[in-house]
């Protein structure tokens, strides 16, 4: 847990929850957090040194974002033959990467928003920021090509609001994705042992399910199992489903999703290490399906062992 992403403190949250369900289902286990600093190859060195004197067995993965999930201690466990919980390091980098991600949904038909890519080099006072809005739409959806839990993602329904977003997502990583706004609910399908579990649906109090929405109390409700018809519903675990097998996501996962009322489900993106505390979302989805925290986190464990 831990790492030097932005997302480090969810991950700390993650990584403290999945300990304590470990505890209590009485398996010994060593926290292990990594602390921030930049992803070096010094980094991946000093991480394998700390792992080789632990003596584990299995790495249970609760990095979120860089390193985490972006394939890069995944590549380092397997280098060290020992088992780990999740997708693969090939499966991570492709999924992590929302442009990389998005031409293999793409190409094996899955429904995904219409988008463009922009890299740091093209952005300047030149950049004819117009042509994205008769692109795209009226509304613009901005998110830097890595990363997660929301970070750098913005709205924007001008060419004023849609230079910021432009710098703010410039923030996280060298490449964004400017996307079509898609309306609609927003719901997300979690998977364990490569089956869909119940729908969650997010109804956030602010614009969007943004950083905010997603981690301060109140400001989102979850409604579990989504109210959708059942025709829809089972749509909708088909597309969560069918994005979880050709990413090559293994064991576990979380395929978000907006359902829009003329065209259908429309997927966002797949995480590959969702969050793991007891209110995040896979937990909610797979309470709902009667599985406990404890057993979900005893799931991913066991699911590396098989591997």
């Amino acid at each position: 847990m831990g790492g030097p992403s932005s997302e480090r403190e969810i991950s700390i949250k993650s990584g403290k929850a999945v300990c304590k369900a470990l505890e209590a289902k009485q398996i010994d286990y060593v926290p292990v957090e990594l602390m921030p600093g930049p992803n070096t190859n010094g980094y991946k060195e000093s991480v394998a040194a700390k792992l080789a004197l632990l003596k584990i067995d299995v790495a249970f993965l609760a990095l979120h974002g860089e390193f985490g999930e972006d394939g890069t201690v995944q590549e380092l466990l397997e280098g060290m033959s020992m088992p780990y919980t999740g997708s693969s390091s090939g499966a991570s980098k492709v999924a992590m990467n929302k442009i990389t991600a998005k031409e293999v949904l793409k190409s094996n038909n899955v429904p995904i928003a219409g988008h463009e890519i922009l890299a740091r080099g093209s952005f300047n006072k030149d950049l004819d920021i117009k042509a994205y809005f008769k692109l795209l739409g009226p509304s613009l959806v901005i998110k830097p090509s890595n990363g997660g839990s929301s970070i750098g993602l913005n709205i924007a329904d001008n060419e004023k609001d849609l230079r910021a977003a432009i710098e703010d997502a410039f923030r996280y990583d060298d490449k964004l994705i400017i996307e079509e706004y898609i309306s609609g609910r927003e719901i997300t399908v979690g998977m364990i042992e490569d089956r869909a579990l119940p729908i969650v649906e997010i109804v956030p109090k602010r614009k969007f399910f943004d950083f905010t929405a997603k981690y301060e109390k109140g400001l989102t409700e979850y409604i579990v199992p989504a109210e959708i018809d059942e025709q829809t519903y089972k749509m909708c675990q088909e597309v969560g489903l069918r994005t979880h097998k050709v990413l090559s996501a293994r064991s576990f996962s979380r395929v978000d999703i907006i359902l829009n009322k003329k065209i259908g489900p429309v997927v966002l993106e797949l995480n590959m290490i969702p969050g793991l505390t007891e209110t995040s979302l896979l937990p909610k989805s797979a309470k709902a399906a009667g599985i406990g925290f404890e057993d979900l986190c005893l799931k991913i464990l066991n699911s590396a062992l098989s591997e």
